[in-house]
């Protein structure tokens, strides 16, 4: 799959009857996820990206425990609220690299290799141009921003060096993202995990240096943490790069093809209609989240902690869904240029299998292991730890029940359908998820909280089978 050698661009393949057999009979060819066995290949471009997901779940967990340790609660605090600031612009940037890679898939499994490159360079380009406006937006109002967050006055001065360095270091970022979706587009999902693997060991060995300042390092504090990430990120980007280019993979740009990376054309107009929709599903996710956490803080400073400890676990839960949703998009997208329109449903069927076994294994053990899980965070004699074990058997099957949703998203994500998912996740999460709790407080009281987020998956679950199944998202698909 991944290791097979690249073709030469424009070589003849036999001739055939049928989009099947015309994808059966081309040679093989670098990151080609259109040939061979469908669940090997699904677990052998899925697994990488939940290895780089977990990588950076942890690596942010570890960052937050030095700047704790260290410098005290303010400044992790201080990072709370930059962070915030920083998952809306990255929401953004995650929606138009969503829109280029689906792309970049499409042309990938047509062997439009030019095709390919324009797209990728368009990606880049676009986010790059974005990320410097927003950088410069970002320094300048970075004081009105935490004003507006309300930060605390005591995290005030660490929050502002914080963010300033992180949207200093924006357009390197948002780059790095790009490239790494962008690989894999064209099937590689092993380079971005290489690169995350470099990113997280100099990220962790780099934030104390810089906060502290040992040796000839000069002490940061706070922004030191920033300074670390962005470093580390851009090493990450740098291998990425070096890698591309070194083996001549597909997607590297050269000389007069360097023109790719300003933004034109069908390219723009398919990276903007696609990647807008995708990025305000995570902001629709984003803002219902921060409406759960003030509905939790309600029912009292234990609930708000026991809560908190459950996410921590919950984040790990999704990450099996997520890397496999990203996989079928993939390959669903290589299968569509193609034109082997007969593989989507067994790609689909497959992720779908693959993703419910791991993920109810998961929720098993989370669910089994609560008590020595939750203690990592609450303590074992915490007065939180009834209701997080209260939590967890009421809410943890709900994310299992949802990822069904992520699935079935990649694959009318593949073909360009957008709109739709973004309609049925507002109605999961709003009239589903939180009106159920509005309805149901007055009956269940504080139990309201919980249990709308089995209410609201379910709900959510049942309109995309429906949609996925009835509707006409495969006309979204323009070849």
């Amino acid at each position: 799959m991944n290791e097979a050698s690249p073709i030469p661009l424009g070589e003849e393949t036999p001739a055939a009857d049928t989009p099947q057999e015309q994808a059966a009979a081309r040679p093989a060819m670098r990151g080609d996820l259109t040939k061979g066995p469908i669940l090997k290949t699904l677990l052998l471009f899925s697994v990488p990206m939940l290895l780089s997901n977990v990588l950076q779940t942890l690596n942010g967990s570890v960052n937050a425990i030095w700047v704790g340790r260290l410098l005290g609660e303010g400044a992790l605090a201080a990072t709370a609220n930059a962070n915030i600031v920083m998952f809306l612009v990255f929401a953004a940037v995650f929606g138009f690299g969503m829109a280029t890679t689906v792309r970049v898939g499409q042309h990938f499994g047509a062997r439009n290799i030019e095709a390919a490159r324009r797209t990728f360079g368009t990606g880049i380009g676009f986010c790059i141009a974005i990320s410097l406006v927003t950088a410069v937006v970002g320094w300048l109002g970075a004081e009105a921003l935490l004003d507006a967050l309300g930060t605390p006055a005591e995290s005030r001065s660490d929050a502002l060096a914080y963010l300033r360095v992180i949207f200093v270091t924006l357009p390197l970022a948002s780059v790095n993202m790009m490239v790494a979706m962008g690989m894999r587009g064209a099937g590689d999902s092993k380079t971005p995990l290489y690169a995350m693997i470099l990113a997280v060991v100099l990220d962790i060995a780099l934030n104390p240096l810089l906060i502290i300042g040992v040796g000839p390092l000069p002490t940061l504090g706070v922004a030191g943490s920033a300074i670390a990430t962005a470093l580390a990120n851009t090493a990450g980007m740098a291998l990425q790069f070096w890698v591309i280019y070194a083996k001549d993979l597909p997607l590297r740009l050269r000389g007069p093809e360097m023109g790719y990376l300003r933004p034109r054309g069908k390219d723009l107009r398919y990276v903007l209609a696609k990647g807008l929709p995708m990025g305000a599903q995570m902001l629709i996710v984003s803002s219902a989240g921060l409406i759960m956490v003030g509905l939790v803080n309600r029912e009292g400073l234990n609930a708000a902690a026991a809560y908190g400890a459950s996410l921590q676990l919950w984040n790990y839960l999704q990450m099996p869904a997520f890397a496999i949703g990203s996989a079928v998009s993939a390959m669903v997208a290589q299968s569509l240029g193609a034109g082997d329109h007969s593989r989507v449903d067994k790609v689909t069927m497959t992720g779908l299998g693959a993703n419910l076994v791991m993920s109810t294994v998961l929720a098993a053990l989370i669910v089994g292991f609560d008590r020595p899980l939750l203690a990592l965070f609450l303590g074992g004699e915490s007065p939180a730890m009834p209701i997080a074990e209260h939590i967890q058997l009421i809410c943890t099957a709900s994310f299992v029940i949802v990822s069904v949703t992520m699935i079935l998203t990649g694959t009318m994500r593949a073909y360009g359908a957008v709109a739709a998912p973004l309609v049925i996740l507002f109605l999961g999460l709003y009239p589903g998820r939180l009106g159920f709790y509005y309805v149901a407080a007055p009956y269940l009281g504080g139990d309201a909280v919980w249990w709308a987020y089995p209410v609201g998956s379910a709900l959510t679950v049942a309109i995309t089978l429906a949609y996925y199944r009835m509707g006409k998202w495969r006309d979204a698909f323009k070849g």
